[in-house]
């Protein structure tokens, strides 16, 4: 997923220095909406993983 939002982002750079404002615009949005929901899918699988961790013996 954070390839994704890589894609996205050179996406965007590469629209903004052509001129083309409103693809830059729509690709920017799609990655920091990629971004926080990697940010939310990490800090849950970290979550669970220490509660799972600190339940074996």
């Amino acid at each position: 997923m954070l390839g994704w939002v890589l894609t996205f982002l050179i996406i965007a750079i590469i629209a903004g220095i052509l001129g083309f404002g409103g693809v830059a615009v729509i690709s920017v949005q799609i990655a920091r909406i990629l971004f926080l929901i990697f940010i939310v899918l990490f800090v849950v699988s970290l979550i669970m993983h220490l509660l799972r961790r600190s339940r074996l013996p």
